[in-house]
């Protein structure tokens, strides 16, 4: 990793839900010191759910949008990492990717009932989410601590 911005891509199925909510969550919680993206397998829009809990908790969701991984397959990431099981299965090899991930989430998607109970999944995926985020944020960066600067060759 160089010393810049870790870049992270979120992978998920359809990019509605689980991927967008890691993509905005970590740009939030990590700042500058982050680049986050996120894709889907099979991208089917942004789920409204997504943008509505997400606003709620005071995250930004400006700019989100539902992408395929097909958009990234040239771009570096020092992480992958798949939201959901069937995108890991599914997921193209990204080249120069430092570490593939795997942290599977229910779909909030999926949830039934009401649009206040289906709302409730999707905040609670979302809160699923943040806390995983925050441990990975803070290893990430006492890692980085603990490493001496990079140099680079002349």
């Amino acid at each position: 990793m160089s010393g810049g911005p870790i870049r992270v891509l979120f992978v998920c199925t359809g990019n509605s839900a689980r991927s967008l909510m890691a993509e905005a969550l970590l740009r939030h919680l990590g700042g500058p010191r982050f680049e986050a993206s996120s894709a889907g397998t099979d991208p089917r829009g942004v789920n409204p759910l997504t943008v509505r809990a997400l606003e709620a908790a005071g995250i930004a969701t400006d700019g989100l949008r539902s992408k395929s991984v097909f958009e990234y397959l040239d771009d570096r990431f020092d992480y992958v990492v798949t939201v959901c099981d069937r995108a890991r299965e599914s997921c193209p090899v990204f080249p120069g990717a430092h570490e593939s991930l795997h942290w599977d989430f229910d779909d909030p998607a999926d949830a039934t009932g009401s649009e206040e109970e289906r709302l409730a999944v999707f905040e609670r995926v979302m809160a699923e989410i943040a806390g995983r985020l925050r441990v990975f944020i803070a290893a990430l960066v006492a890692d980085r601590r603990q490493r001496p600067p990079e140099t680079r060759p002349a």
